[in-house]
């Protein structure tokens, strides 16, 4: 089965394209920008580029897209372009060439305001449940595309999965503050109690889709590491995170003191992964538990894949204030 990835130059793209390779499995990277990964140059909203790529291909990964680092730098056009149109362009050439699956990688940015609780409420149990209230075009026009997965699929029956996937960027924080207070490393150990994925748990997630796909015909799933808390600790997360990460994890706070680390004082949202666990058999390594065991042999916590592929930057520019233009 040859795999069609799109946005093979960047983060995830690259991260299944090399998976892929050294498998030993046939696949096709296209991207508008050049990289060891990229075997066709061009956009996916070029309809007759896409039609001659997908030609080759059985499954669809569809990784391309705008980021929200994005929003202060393109249109809200940029964005509908590149991640609405495009994904149609490719849901259209798919259904034309009898794709067996398509893989739609999506963000739980798609939530949006629904991840804030307001005033003194618990913190946010995010399972797929929930309503996305998008807080910008970046998280609106994600929904959109989500949206597009799913129409097709009902009126045409496409097998579609779509993966909602937490953070797993190896940049530092998007949010000043958080630069300013933690060192990344620290920051995405915390992060992975709640709202941060290992790449390669997230490529297994896609491979795992790309397998079941047809079986499960439409479905969304939440990709994040699995989190150590209940519904029982949201109230507790939202006034005191580190009572609650110490009385699950008594060798944190000898751990992180030796590094000069420190959890966030407060938790604002848990996304739970249950369902892909169960609708893909999918069994993500990267947790809390493994960030502390590496910290226990001084290893690095993040996987091989994830340092293979590296940061890859948003934009070609340096900024005064870090590697965003704005908070």
């Amino acid at each position: 089965m040859t795999v069609l990835v799109t946005g093979s130059a960047g983060h995830l793209g690259e991260a299944v394209m090399r998976y892929l390779r050294a498998a030993g499995r046939s696949s096709l990277g296209l991207d508008v920008k050049p990289s060891p990964f990229t075997d066709q140059v061009g956009s996916i909203c070029d309809k007759r580029l896409v039609t001659r790529c997908i030609r080759s291909a059985q499954a669809v990964v569809h990784a391309a897209t705008l980021h929200k680092p994005h929003v202060a730098t393109h249109s809200w056009q940029d964005f509908i372009d590149a991640n609405v149109t495009g994904t149609l362009v490719l849901l259209e050439a798919a259904l034309d060439a009898g794709i067996d699956c398509f893989v739609y990688v999506s963000t739980t940015s798609t939530f949006g305001l629904t991840l804030t609780p307001v005033g003194s409420e618990p913190a946010a149990w995010m399972t797929e449940n929930l309503i996305p209230k998008p807080k910008n075009v970046y998280g609106v026009s994600k929904l959109m595309a989500e949206s597009l997965c799913e129409l097709v699929h009902k009126q045409r029956s496409l097998p579609v999965v779509v993966l909602r996937t937490s953070r797993f960027f190896p940049e530092a924080d998007d949010n000043r503050t958080i630069r300013e207070q933690y060192e990344t490393p620290n920051a995405q150990a915390n992060e992975l109690l709640y709202r941060r994925v290992d790449i390669e748990d997230v490529v297994t997630a896609v491979l795992l889709a790309i397998e079941k796909a047809r079986g499960i015909g439409f479905a969304r799933y939440i990709i994040s590491a699995t989190t150590p808390f209940t519904a029982g600790d949201l109230t507790m997360l939202r006034r005191n995170a580190p009572q609650v990460v110490h009385r699950l994890f008594p060798e944190c706070e000898p751990l992180y003191a030796a590094r000069g680390w420190k959890l966030f004082p407060q938790i604002d949202r848990v996304y739970v992964n249950e369902l892909a666990r169960t609708g893909l058999s999918w069994k993500p390594k990267y947790d809390f538990a493994h960030v502390l065991e590496c910290l226990r042999t001084n290893r690095d916590f993040r996987s091989a894949l994830a340092r293979e592929v590296g940061s890859k930057r948003y934009h070609d520019t340096n900024f005064p204030d870090g590697p965003y233009p704005v908070d």
